[in-house]
């Protein structure tokens, strides 16, 4: 994921959320275990940061873009199977 990331924002420091996604699926990543937050907020701003998170059994791998950097974690499922809080998906 990391590499991934890093390479995608090297050309696209602030990604739309389906290119994003796209490069994701591209690099192997489950499209079904793959959630990826909003790139813009509903008022048509670009949000601060954006995150992708994909399921691996019991853990999320998850991979925020902020200020043109990285950064990767790796935390634990929530009860509802899910990464992330909400519907972003």
């Amino acid at each position: 994921m990391e590499a991934t990331l890093k390479q995608f924002i090297a050309a696209n420091p602030k990604p739309e959320r389906e290119a994003l996604r796209a490069a994701l699926v591209t690099a192997g990543v489950p499209a079904a275990n793959l959630e990826v937050s909003v790139s813009r907020t509903p008022t048509g701003l670009d949000v601060d940061a954006m995150e992708a998170a994909a399921l691996t059994g019991e853990t999320c791998v998850v991979g925020q873009i902020r200020d043109g950097g990285v950064v990767v974690s790796v935390l634990p499922v929530l009860a509802t199977g899910k990464c992330f809080v909400g519907d972003a998906r």
